[in-house]
């Protein structure tokens, strides 16, 4: 259904019709926090859940920890307790995870990490 979806807004140009993953657009700190807006997320952002689950941030010790998020919009408004300035996020960054950040039309955030740190696998 996603193909024919895709088929019928970008061959048939059929407008209203939601084809693309919301995905990472671009950063902005803001004190304590990171604010991420995201392409693609037709009338805003939604988690299905409780609170949003594999988003990490992390200061400048490149150490990621749980994130507290807000969603506002098309943004996603990071933050976390003991991570006062922050330089980067990830979104369901490990093989293992599953993302419950959706657009509103139910296309799922795609995955993303804003930072272009070297992993070191042990």
């Amino acid at each position: 259904s996603r193909l024919a979806a895709w088929a019928l807004a970008s061959t048939y140009h059929r407008p209203g019709i939601a084809c693309k993953n919301p995905s990472y657009a671009r950063m902005e700190t803001e004190g304590d926090k990171i604010v991420i807006t995201c392409s693609d997320a037709g009338e805003g952002l939604v988690v299905k859940g409780a609170a949003v689950k594999e988003l990490f941030i992390a200061g400048e010790d490149r150490v990621f920890r749980p994130a507290t998020v807000r969603i506002e919009g098309n943004k996603l408004v990071v933050s976390a307790a003991g991570v006062k300035n922050p330089v980067a996020v990830r979104y369901q960054f490990d093989n293992a995870g599953i993302g419950n950040v959706f657009g509103k039309d139910g296309l799922p955030l795609a995955p993303f990490r804003t930072d272009d740190w070297f992993i070191v696998v042990d």
